[in-house]
């Protein structure tokens, strides 16, 4: 599938749980301030921001493939990017991009992006080999169950759930715990923990759902419909969920680069 190319504008517009999951998991790195932060799955900087406010002496290597997206960061961390080092990167290849890594990092964070990559053993790779012995790894993104209701009302509108078992081939990766916690291993890393929780966002029904639906969950579906389409595919989709609620259960990841024998 085509890198997917995001409307950055209307995704800062919205009021996105992103947020509040960027928070806790940079809460959960549990940094002392000094350190290089590498985020995969940057977006527009709202979470880099904060990484930057957490990291008085340190510095954050900001990775996302979309230009919009990187342009909305540089614009809302003018002033702050001598500290940012910016990479455009498609996180879906091999791990060994030019220019992904130059140096190991101390620790990388990913919020929301992981269900968007459809192999994430390649994903883990990539983290590993950017990390040094004994970095830390934070992440959470969809996880199994995530969005079920969302992918019911594709079914119907359109006969396509697009979600996928964990194992690639769709629209969205929302893998479980064990297979996740194999991968993390075969990638190297130890202290794992990974966990399944419930977090569903509750919106105002009518324009600010179908927005929400529009940018954050369906823009690649409506990437391939022609303009007149799009907004009665999102309605005909907001109609079938009954409530202006997105039934999210994120997949939380803590884990640590094995140090060298």
């Amino acid at each position: 599938m085509q890198l997917l190319e995001w409307n950055a504008s209307a995704y800062d517009q919205l009021p996105l749980p992103h947020q509040r999951w960027g928070r806790q998991a940079i809460r959960r790195l549990q940094l002392a301030g000094d350190e290089t932060v590498m985020e995969l799955g940057c977006g527009t900087g709202r979470d880099a921001e904060l990484l930057l406010d957490a990291l008085p002496n340190g510095r954050v290597v900001a990775v996302d493939g979309s230009e919009q997206m990187l342009a909305q960061l540089r614009h809302r961390l003018a002033g702050r990017m001598d500290r940012v080092t910016v990479v455009r990167a498609d996180l879906r290849q091999s791990p060994r991009q030019p220019g992904l890594f130059d140096e190991p990092v101390d620790a990388v964070l990913s919020v929301a992006t992981l269900h968007w990559l459809p192999d994430h053993d390649v994903v883990f790779q990539t983290v590993a080999a950017s990390l040094r012995p004994g970095g830390r790894f934070v992440a959470e993104a969809g996880g199994t169950g995530n969005i079920e209701r969302v992918c019911m009302a594709l079914r119907t509108v359109d006969g396509s759930g697009g979600s996928s078992d964990g194992d690639g081939g769709q629209l969205w990766n929302f893998a479980g715990i064990e297979q996740t916690t194999r991968r993390l291993q075969r990638a190297g890393f130890t202290d794992i923990t990974v966990e399944l929780v419930p977090d569903s966002a509750v919106l105002e029904r009518g324009e600010q759902f179908e927005a929400y639906l529009a940018t954050v969950i369906l823009a690649a579906q409506l990437r391939d419909l022609p303009a007149h389409q799009r907004q009665p595919f999102v309605r005909a989709v907001a109609r079938e969920l009954d409530e202006p609620v997105v039934d999210y259960v994120r997949l939380q990841i803590d884990a640590t680069r094995a140090s060298l024998p």
